[in-house]
């Protein structure tokens, strides 16, 4: 492995793994866009009814954001396998 993939490496982990030291007292609150979304929907017009509704809601958290990243691995795996095979095509 050369030097530069060693440096790569070690900047992926330490931009993974920072943010879990930088916030570790409790203070940050990690929320999704739709909860701020309907914060501000409430604010704006308070009487507003959603037209639409979940089909099915995870149980908790921890389903909802493993099937987020599932959802996200399965789109990496198709991504990666068509530019696979477009590389391969023109270097064949």
């Amino acid at each position: 492995m050369t030097r530069q993939n060693l440096i790569l490496i070690a900047l992926a982990v330490a931009i993974s793994i920072l943010p879990l030291f930088m916030f570790s007292d409790g203070s940050a609150e990690f929320g999704g866009a739709d909860g701020q979304a309907e914060g501000i929907i409430q604010e704006l017009h308070p009487t507003y009814e959603p037209w639409a509704a979940p089909l099915w809601e995870p149980p908790s958290a921890e389903i909802e954001s493993a099937l987020f990243a599932l959802q996200a691995a399965i789109g990496a795996g198709i991504l990666g396998y068509v530019l696979g095979r477009r590389h391969g095509r023109k270097s064949a």
